[in-house]
């Protein structure tokens, strides 16, 4: 069977399960943390898919790379994925969970790129702006990358706008060349 669709239906009974428990933004953090573990440590999946290792370090190991404190939920939820030998969709699993919860609650991502640091209160503002816009809730990240010169990129959803002097500049140069 498909690594994708398996990793969907098994993120759809979690997200199901943690609903029902009323505990599914804990379950997110942990999918978050454990996908984020995967990111920072290549050797994590390597680790995973041996099969030399016992069910039982897998279990410690996966429960280490899901946070602090996982959730009951998040642990029965690894212990069925170990027991079933469907550690080799982990990842693909709470990626697909994170993506469905985001789905659910309306959540979107953004990214707010400056040429300096910016207050919080102002990327509050601009936060309060997009979630005005789309009607829903944004989990904002914010970059500093001094090469724009000045202003700012935002991006959400599929909407991009560049307020950069680097930019403003390349056109300048564009329309010179014309």
């Amino acid at each position: 069977m498909n690594l994708g669709v398996v990793s969907v239906r098994y993120a759809r009974a979690l997200l199901k399960c943690g609903s029902q428990a009323h505990l599914e933004e804990r379950v997110y953090e942990d999918m978050l943390c454990l996908a984020q573990s995967y990111l920072q440590v290549p050797e994590l999946r390597f680790t995973i898919d041996n099969p030399m290792l016992s069910s039982q370090k897998k279990e410690s190991l996966l429960l280490t790379a899901s946070g602090v404190e996982p959730s009951d939920i998040t642990r029965n939820f690894i212990r069925l994925v170990l027991k079933e030998g469907r550690e080799n969709a982990l990842q693909l699993m709470a990626n697909s969970y994170i993506t469905l919860y985001r789905k659910q609650k309306n959540i979107i991502q953004g990214k707010l790129i400056t040429a300096a640091a910016i207050g919080a209160e102002s990327g509050n503002k601009i936060k309060a702006m997009v979630e005005q816009r789309t009607q829903g809730a944004v989990e904002f990240q914010t970059e500093v990358n001094p090469e724009l010169i000045g202003g700012f990129v935002l991006e959400y959803d599929t909407y991009r706008l560049d307020a950069s002097v680097k930019n403003k500049l390349r056109t300048i140069l564009s329309q010179l060349k014309k």
